[in-house]
């Protein structure tokens, strides 16, 4: 058997991150039409709870305020994401790095206070901490199984509703990046991030990487973030588990009988093992359903793993070239030119290797 060896610094752990996240609060975007936003998020399952002319802000049946954010603009693009810390202390921290902007306080639901900060890759990120609980929706509880050797439903059938799924929380969030090396460093330098699992290429650079909360001897997710190598920062798909299969699967049901475009699933991923089902939004960028992933400690250590597109399932229909192809204009490709030449861990034979992989 092959041994998979990374090549590069980074994915790695830091010995003394700055601050240690505690959760994925919410993701940004840009968006030139409130009302489609709206109309979307309904149907993929997550409450818009407030909105005026200016934006929205979306949640599911957790007790977090919000995880979702629409801000009113001329473009459409991702803006950046949130990510919940410990204490006062840890946002007077993260305000002592260069470029960092002040504490301040948070005029959206729940309040609290952040500091903005922006990534190697251009992204913002909002430490925030102090933003208040509210009270859970009920959803419905997960549907009981009869296996072969244990059957608990008698007399009973199988009849989950005909509805939108309901989005129980935001999971995770996959960004392209040009600087991959900088950019996972920041996150594991500053926010204490822990690297999971990362795809090789075969010069054993890395093209994937997934990365988990550290929550010490508490289970987190798989990957909270990841990141996959890119040319330029771009926003991949965003994460949002839900109560069980049957749900993801009547998300896909509803989804289509509403209209919405279809991008891949469902199946069962190898890295973080979730059921998925993704969609695009009105826009084009995707979001993805899921359900059953992957857990850890901190204590797990990283896997090595070979990149493939054969890799990103167990089962299911395979991924779609569309799934990872670029959007190529003119334009594009004169930003993409130029940051092969200026970004150290690009190469014009790293590029073609990676389209001959995923494009």
């Amino acid at each position: 058997m092959t041994t998979l060896t990374l090549t590069t610094p980074h994915p790695a752990c830091h010995p003394q991150p700055t601050v240690k996240a505690t959760a994925l609060a919410y993701l940004m975007f840009e968006r030139n039409d409130l009302n489609v936003v709206d109309r979307f998020l309904d149907d993929f399952g997550l409450h818009v709870v407030a909105r005026d002319q200016t934006k929205l802000f979306a949640r599911g049946t957790a007790q977090t305020p919000f995880c979702y954010v629409a801000l009113k603009s001329r473009r459409n693009r991702f803006l950046g994401l949130g990510l919940q810390v410990g204490s006062r202390d840890d946002l007077s921290k993260l305000a002592a790095l260069p470029g960092a902007a002040p504490i301040e306080a948070v005029d959206w639901p729940g309040g609290g206070e952040r500091v903005r900060l922006v990534d190697p890759s251009g992204f913002r990120v909002d430490a925030v901490f102090g933003c208040g609980k509210v009270d859970g929706f009920e959803h419905r509880e997960p549907l009981p199984l009869n296996y072969a050797e244990a059957r608990p439903r008698i007399n009973k059938t199988q009849r989950p509703p005909v509805a939108p799924p309901e989005v129980i929380r935001l999971g995770h969030a996959v960004l392209e990046v040009g600087e991959f090396q900088a950019t996972c460093a920041w996150y594991t330098q500053h926010f204490g991030f822990i690297p999971s699992d990362v795809q090789v290429l075969p010069d054993g650079s890395p093209a994937v990487t997934f990365m988990r909360l550290d929550l010490g001897d508490t289970p987190a997710d798989h990957h909270t973030l990841a990141f996959a190598q890119g040319v330029l920062p771009l926003y991949s798909h965003s994460a949002y588990e839900v109560v069980d299969a049957d749900a993801v699967a009547m998300g896909q049901r509803v989804l289509r009988e509403r209209g919405w475009r279809h991008a891949w699933g469902m199946g069962r991923h190898i890295l973080g093992s979730q059921i998925f089902d993704y969609w695009h939004d009105p826009f084009g960028d995707k979001h993805e359903h899921y359900t059953d992933s992957d857990v850890m400690t901190s204590s797990a250590p990283m896997g090595v793993h070979s990149a493939s597109r054969e890799a990103m399932s167990q089962w299911g229909p395979p991924m779609p070239v569309s799934f990872t192809r670029p959007k190529l204009t003119p334009a594009g490709l004169f930003r993409m030119l130029a940051a092969i030449r200026r970004t150290p861990d690009l190469s014009f034979a790293k590029v073609a290797m990676l389209a001959r992989l995923f494009a």
